[in-house]
């Protein structure tokens, strides 16, 4: 698993950050949005993936908006917890 932050910005927008998680999977990877778990995308290689899930974000922001939904905001705090195996 490999954490990211994405930044979306527009026209006269503000510009948000998201945290995206990367997970290997059989088919290569799959990417998906911590804050928006809705934004979800598989690709073969993390390159792709991540060129997927930034346009898969940008889709759900303007769907958002065209239906005047309020676009959830990144509020998420990671904490890295030790245990032995």
């Amino acid at each position: 698993m490999e954490n990211a932050i994405m930044n979306t910005k527009g026209g006269d927008n503000m510009t948000h950050t998201y945290t995206a998680k990367y997970t290997q999977i059989p088919s290569g990877y799959m990417g998906q949005l911590i804050e928006w778990p809705e934004v979800i995308t598989e690709g073969k290689t993390i390159e792709k993936c991540r060129e997927m899930l930034q346009d898969a974000l940008n889709e759900m922001i303007a769907a958002y908006k065209q239906q005047k939904k309020e676009i959830p905001v990144g509020r998420v705090l990671f904490e890295q917890i030790p245990v032995e195996v």
